[in-house]
């Protein structure tokens, strides 16, 4: 008997999952130093330490209780260990932690500075999510919207290797992109938070300049209050990639997962 893979479409549409059918060749060379393939959006960078009132973990929790649901459902065995790559600051973790021992992977240090403050009891390893190799598995691996940023084929096939590898057989490796090239849509978003003496308010534009190619643009506008209660704007750009569903699909079969889709539906743990 072999537990079949699934997709599971994007934190607001899709979700990608796949169970683990087969190991990777041991002989895979270990690779963990960042690449930059394009330039790090300064939220991640100058700018991480506003991530926590850009994004609260508060805002997590009905996400981070599906994801967990999804992969304690679809697990050969009761998992018990999980990696996520791209972990960012920390905000899915920050639930999850609670049913999973987690190890946490993110290529930019500010962000991995804001998780460690947010999850002191994970493990926190800087590493490129297309080429780290830890050289142990795990029950479950798990990438979110940070998968969003392989804007080439090259690097999204690398990306869902390296989850492939470091997942063990019959586990579950679940993958969240924010979108599919077909149920893409341009939007403009605001929010932000307010913690004791600082806060930020952000608008969100979110285009696609050219619809032949694989990436989209969004243009972030950031209203930042210090602590001395100076507000400054600041302008920030993420690029990020746009693939169609069959591609999706394509990659974790030849990375050897049995993939599907199934469409985010949170309401179920509103009505109970």
């Amino acid at each position: 008997m072999f537990n079949k893979g699934r997709i599971w479409g994007g934190v607001h549409e899709h979700y990608l999952e796949g169970n683990r059918m087969r190991r990777e060749e041991a002989s895979r060379v270990s690779r963990s130093e960042p690449e930059d393939v394009q330039s790090t959006p300064r939220l991640y960078s100058d700018l991480s330490r506003w991530w926590a009132v850009l994004s609260a973990p508060e805002d997590y929790a009905e996400e981070a209780e599906f994801y967990r649901e999804v992969i304690a459902s679809h697990c050969l065995y009761v998992p018990k260990t999980l990696l996520e790559l791209g972990s960012g600051g920390g905000n899915n973790a920050s639930h999850m932690k609670a049913h999973f021992e987690m190890t946490l992977v993110d290529i930019a240090p500010g962000m991995l500075a804001v998780s460690r403050s947010l999850n002191p009891e994970c493990e926190h390893i800087q590493g490129d999510m297309r080429s780290v190799r830890l050289g142990r598995s795990f029950d479950t691996v798990f990438i979110h919207d940070a998968i969003m940023y392989m804007t080439a084929e090259t690097d999204l096939r690398r990306a869902i290797e390296t989850a492939c590898v470091h997942c063990r057989e019959g586990g579950v490796v679940l993958l969240a992109p924010d979108y599919v090239k077909e149920t893409y849509q341009p939007s403009t978003k605001h929010g932000g938070h307010d913690r004791e003496t600082f806060g930020m308010r952000y608008v969100e534009w979110n285009w696609d300049p050219d619809p032949e190619d694989t990436t989209c643009i969004t243009d972030f506008a950031y209203l930042l209050r210090d602590e001395e209660g100076r507000v400054r704007c600041e302008y920030d750009r993420h690029v990020t990639g746009l693939f169609r569903r069959d591609v999706w699909l394509r990659l974790m079969a030849e990375a050897g997962l049995e993939p599907k889709t199934i469409p985010f539906a949170p309401a179920r743990y509103l009505l109970g």
